[in-house]
């Protein structure tokens, strides 16, 4: 009996959101009746302590940074430009601005460093454009969320540097580890948005491919929209800025080009900018908090420990151990919030994974990738409820259309798995 009440938050969440109660109060539902009806012991303060500290988090600014960011190049011109350079580069292709999407969150790797700060720009900046183009908002934010799992592998990924801390690896190779890594999960997204784009015939947006001089004179045109990741990039690869900080300088960036380069940046659209990052942070925060104070009531039941604990007594070899902790990552990946996961699990699993004889390096590669599909996932995954919030679309819709990338990307994970080569080349070269 003991043992049906440790696990009635995850049974009361999960009854609660199949009803359909916001994610963010389902989850909040499980982990009040647990902490008022079944571990009493904990004073009131301390949760309503825990759920405002969630919040108190420097990178966590990203978000609505980047949001803001996202609405700053939708109203100002600038998403106009990238669209465009976007058509010379995949227009001949099918599904190209699917294409793009996926090229985009490889460089928003170098800005925001972080999956939900990239998905909700994105969902900002290019579904709306997607839709346009005879795109269905499910598909264009299914993509946007899939592809936003790249960007914390692509340094200077924030999660990388979290685990690195942790598990007392090198934040340096970790950092030349995530290069090919994230190449690779952007070559299976294409692949899955190629076959997809075919399918349904998404019809290509240019009857030929561009020649070389249309594309250098479209990326001329395009200069400046197309600076502001590279520009992101090259500023915190010079140190001038953090990965948060680089939020709050693409907001000016993008002001002062969309209102005195481009000139698309009116008065009465700084009102409809304001409403629109307020709305996006708003809800995608509340679910973050929701899903760290879920994470508080996990730990306290030490229910991740056993989870491993159990793994560790079925694995004999790092092949095994990889295969069953890939398994809990993608289970745990579902119910918690990326970098809640890492911060919860990664001091569990690292004794299991030197034990085991397992680089450090590629593990840590490999935990993230995890995590990040984790966050795809229903029940609660936080990229799934980031995009579906901004754009709108019903999550019956996104669920249908993201399976796809899910398998995609778990195809991708299985090769970084098991060819730790992938993951240690990079590192091995240079260090």
């Amino acid at each position: 009996m003991a043992g049906i009440v440790m696990y009635l938050p995850i049974i009361i969440a999960l009854v609660l959101y199949f009803t359909g109660i916001p994610i963010a109060y389902a989850l909040m539902a499980g982990t009040l009746y647990y902490f008022g009806f079944v571990d009493t012991t904990s004073k009131t303060y301390l949760l309503l302590q825990k759920f405002i500290t969630a919040t108190q988090s420097f990178p966590l600014l990203a978000i609505p940074f980047f949001i803001m960011a996202g609405s700053i190049m939708n109203y100002s011109g600038m998403s106009d430009k990238l669209m465009a350079f976007a058509d010379a580069l995949t227009g001949h292709t099918e599904g190209g601005l699917a294409q793009m999407n996926v090229l985009l969150s490889m460089l928003m790797g170098g800005c925001s460093g972080s999956a939900n700060a990239d998905a909700a720009m994105e969902c900002k900046m290019l579904v709306p454009e997607m839709e346009k183009r005879g795109y269905g908002k499910g598909f264009s934010a299914a993509i946007t969320a899939a592809s936003s799992c790249i960007t914390p592998i692509i340094p200077p990924g924030i999660n990388l540097i979290v685990y690195g801390l942790i598990a007392g690896a090198s934040v340096g190779k970790l950092f030349a580890a995530g290069y090919l890594p994230g190449f690779l999960m952007a070559g299976a997204l294409m692949v899955a948005v190629h076959i997809i784009a075919k399918k349904r015939g998404y019809a290509p947006s240019r009857t030929a491919r561009a020649t070389g001089k249309q594309i250098a004179k479209q990326a001329l045109d395009s200069f400046w929209a197309l600076f502001f990741p590279l520009g992101i990039i090259m500023g915190m690869r010079m140190g001038l800025f953090t990965p948060t900080e680089a939020g709050g300088v693409g907001i000016l960036y993008c002001f002062l080009i969309g209102k005195f380069v481009y000139k698309g940046l009116r008065r009465e659209h700084f009102l409809i900018i304001f409403k629109e990052t307020i709305a996006g942070t708003c809800t995608v925060m509340l679910i973050i908090v929701a899903a760290n104070l879920f994470g508080y009531y996990l730990t306290w039941e030490n229910i991740p420990n056993n989870l491993l604990k159990a793994v560790s007594g079925i694995a004999t070899n790092k092949y095994l151990v990889l295969l069953i902790l890939n398994a809990a990552l993608l289970v745990m990946g579902m119910f918690l919030e990326g970098g809640a996961a890492l911060i919860i699990l990664a001091p569990l699993m690292v004794p299991l994974v030197k034990a085991a004889g397992i680089d450090l390096v590629h593990f840590g590669i490999v935990v993230n990738v995890n995590i990040m599909i984790g966050g795809l996932t229903p029940p609660f995954g936080s990229m799934m409820f980031t995009c579906v919030s901004i754009t709108g679309c019903k999550m019956g819709d996104f669920i249908r259309e993201v399976q796809p990338f899910i398998l995609a990307l778990i195809i991708a994970l299985l090769l970084l798995t098991y060819i730790p080569g992938i993951s240690l080349l990079l590192p091995n070269l240079i260090y």
